[in-house]
């Protein structure tokens, strides 16, 4: 990938003082009849910061969240202009506001070679705006051809950030951007193989063990699940393990990842209009490989254990069809009532395989189910677990991080609606409570002991709208800063 992505740059000298195109400043509403209002802590001169609010108010700025109005830059300011971003009545010691405003204001600042950002607050206030501007500086322009247009955002540059936020930020955006990448890439042009071998590439700067086991290691080894949805396509099946041991750690986080680089539906197919975005069914391995490469880059003290299942569901004369049993990997029965519900079958291999790493923690990140898109909208993930400590970990790291989750629960009557008359359990039951079933289905191989989460990221995945924030339309590689941030709580 060789797309631009704006670059980060510390300075010495105040927001007011350094040389930029643009000084990006944040404000939020006004009270009734009065302007917006700059946040305090900006460390702008006081005649600029009521020069700026005077300004915006004969504009008729509002302040309101994302708003962004372009300005001449007062006396006492060496930026060429300033971009003033709205918050509007939102938390302004909520680093997710932060996060929001500056991504916005990346945004509004296409083709612009360099911005400062003037940041209120501490350590955690600046390495969000950090990540929103860096996040917002996205573009896609891999596969256009001639002049794609004005490049985002060149230069991002903050004024006595701390080094270690610094590091810590850019590895992270670039992670993010590492998994945008991925799932907009055109599936033709990331088959499984290919895939495999990208994320190859990607940690082979970093001290990460990588292993790939393709189509005959898989039957060899009894990975049923993957082979049995891989069978199809021309492209066969990867399972790509990496594992992070870093000196001094002391707790194990393993995470599975789905990775089906395009979803046909098998024989059970899609009609045409819903195979439009199946090439994004693969984020949840996306994810994981790219948060497992900034964990290793940031050098956090806790082993991490990725296992990415990729597989291409096609239909052809050698796929499976409905009501053949796949034995997974570990020996579990599963008769596979409908080819489109896939994405459990190679996850259900990775998972039991996970187990056998005995980790502290293991979680399963997957664009799994429509039905769990119904229930929470597009911009929530789903969190099934039956383990509340497990629960409350993820949750816990996704709103460290700023990512929507929402618990859902796995009620005992879901495992009965996955039984089979001919195998061990169906890999789909009736169609009320899908996002539960499938939640009930994972269960299954996840091994006694070991506390277990699953995130269905079907809705947040990918942005099918307008970009809003620091999420931009197409991939918004969702899941790695949650995943980050759990690594990072389960290091201290």
């Amino acid at each position: 990938m060789t797309d631009p992505r704006a670059t980060l740059r510390t300075v010495d000298t105040s927001p007011a003082e350094t040389d930029s195109d643009v000084l990006v400043v944040v404000v939020r509403a006004g009270a009734s009849g009065q302007g917006p209002a700059l946040l305090d802590g900006t460390d702008l001169p006081e005649h600029a910061v009521q020069a700026v609010a005077s300004m915006l108010h004969r504009l008729g700025a509002t302040g309101s969240a994302d708003e962004t109005t372009r300005l001449p830059s007062p006396d006492g300011v060496a930026a060429g202009t300033v971009l003033a971003v709205g918050v509007g009545r939102r938390d302004p010691d909520d680093p997710e506001t932060l996060r929001r405003a500056m991504g916005a204001a990346s945004r509004a600042l296409v083709g612009v070679g360099s911005a400062v950002l003037a940041i209120p607050g501490d350590d955690s206030a600046q390495a969000a705006a950090l990540e929103g501007a860096l996040l917002g500086a996205y573009a896609f322009t891999a596969f256009r051809s001639g002049d794609s247009g004005r490049p985002p955002l060149a230069e991002v540059v903050v004024s006595g950030t701390a080094e270690a936020v610094v590091v810590r930020v850019e590895a992270l955006a670039a992670a993010v951007n590492r998994a945008r990448d991925w799932v907009n890439t055109p599936p033709g042009d990331l088959p499984p193989a290919t895939f495999a071998n990208q994320i190859v590439e990607a940690a082979a700067d970093v001290p990460i063990e990588v292993e790939v086991l393709a189509e005959d290691e898989l039957a060899e080894q009894g990975y049923g699940g993957i082979i049995g949805v891989g069978r199809g396509s021309a492209h066969p099946p990867r399972l790509v393990r990496l594992a992070y041991r870093p000196d001094g750690a002391t707790a194990h986080l393993a995470i599975v990842g789905k990775g089906i680089t395009f979803d046909s539906g098998g024989l059970s197919l899609k009609p045409a209009e819903a195979m439009i975005g199946m090439k994004t069914d693969m984020s949840g391995a996306a994810a994981a490989a790219a948060a497992a490469v900034a964990v290793a880059e940031v050098g956090l003290p806790v082993n991490v254990t990725v296992y990415a299942a990729l597989a291409e569901n096609m239909p052809s004369g050698s796929a499976s069809r409905p009501q053949d049993v796949l034995r997974m990997y570990g020996g579990t029965t599963v008769e596979v009532l409908n080819t489109d519900a896939e994405g459990r079958l190679v996850m259900a291999d990775a998972l039991v395989r996970a187990g056998a790493d005995e980790p502290d923690l293991l979680v399963d990140i997957a664009t799994l189910t429509g039905a769990c898109m119904v229930a929470l909208g597009n911009r929530v993930a789903g969190l099934i677990s039956d383990d509340a400590d497990a629960a409350a970990q993820v949750k816990g790291a996704a709103d460290a991080a700023g990512e929507q989750v929402w618990a859902l629960p796995i009620p005992e009557e879901m495992r009965s609606k996955l039984d089979s008359q001919v195998a061990d359990l169906a890999n789909i039951g009736n169609r009320f409570g899908g996002a539960l079933q499938a939640g009930a289905f994972l269960k299954e191989f996840v091994a006694d002991g070991v506390a277990w989460a699953h995130l269905d990221i079907a809705g947040p995945a990918r942005n099918t709208e307008g970009a809003y924030g620091y999420t931009p339309k197409g991939g918004t590689g969702f899941g790695v800063r949650t995943l980050m941030a759990l690594a990072d709580a389960l290091s201290r």
